[in-house]
């Protein structure tokens, strides 16, 4: 584990990386190359259903400076310029989208032993303002993650998050959308050898009375390829390999299916990434 507490959005992210993470419906196909100045080019393709989507994204990297240029199908360009450690523990980031001219936004990270900090704000006339800070230690940690609209005066998002954690063990309760949903997760290493882990996600609706439970694990079958299942209270079971047929390079495929319906067809998704 790291020092500190780290930013807001890491509270429980080792239990939703598990559950979530890589699980996909869609033919995803994304490709990485680099030029001999060190400019990355990444070329993505998703076909979902009868859509294509794609993206051409440019990154350039010069000393702590970072800019990603993307360019997508809908004739968006979205930039990104990152200046990280230019005084200990900060990182800037300046984010805009042509031809939205709202889009654009100023943030600031801060990571201190004892505390993790990121704000930021939208550059309009009247902006939404974003805040989030975490205090403790990397074993545990009290965060809150805010969002105001100063046009309407309004909080727009108002989070809390707890987390406890310990050298095999991540436990952590949220408090999302105004406090009308409640989520508690675990995450537990049970073989680091084999990156073997289980991990469950509880979450409680305010407003419906309604409980959604999802279970999952994963388990390195060799040092190359690896393997996650999950289901949920609702009869979703899902499942994925994925291999590293080459350094960088990864083939996921993954599936889920309606234990409750098994006359539906399968969701069958594939994931393919290439890098030098």
């Amino acid at each position: 584990m790291g020092k500190g507490p780290g930013l807001y959005t890491e509270i429980g992210k080792k239990a939703r990386d598990l559950l979530y993470k890589d699980y996909q419906s869609d033919h995803k196909f994304t490709i990485t190359t680099y030029s001999p100045t060190g400019v990355a080019i990444t070329s993505s393709g998703t076909k979902k259903g009868d859509v294509f989507l794609a993206d051409v994204n440019t990154q350039l990297k010069n000393k702590n400076f970072t800019v990603d240029i993307k360019v997508d199908t809908g004739s968006n360009l979205t930039t990104t310029i990152t200046a990280d450690e230019l005084s200990p523990g900060l990182k800037t980031i300046l984010s805009f989208k042509v031809p939205d001219q709202r889009s654009g936004k100023l943030e600031l990270q801060y990571l201190h032993d004892y505390a993790g900090l990121s704000s930021s704000v939208g550059l309009t006339a009247n902006p939404i303002v974003n805040f989030s800070g975490v205090i403790g230690t990397n074993a545990v940690a009290l965060g809150t993650d805010l969002s105001f609209d100063t046009k309407t005066g309004n909080f727009t998002k108002c989070n809390a998050g707890l987390s406890f954690s310990n050298a095999d063990l991540i436990a952590s309760l949220i408090l999302n959308d105004k406090a009308d949903t409640l989520s508690a997760s675990y995450y537990h290493i049970v073989n680091p050898l084999n990156n073997t882990a289980v991990g469950a996600e509880v979450t409680h609706s305010f407003s419906t009375n309604e409980n959604t439970i999802t279970v999952g694990t994963q388990h390195a079958l060799d040092p190359l390829t690896s393997v996650k299942a999950r289901v949920n209270n609702f009869g979703k079971a899902s499942a994925l390999v994925q291999h590293e047929w080459r350094p960088k390079s990864l083939f996921t495929i993954s599936g889920e299916v309606d234990t409750k319906a098994i006359e539906k067809s399968a969701k069958i998704g594939l994931a393919l990434a290439l890098k030098p």
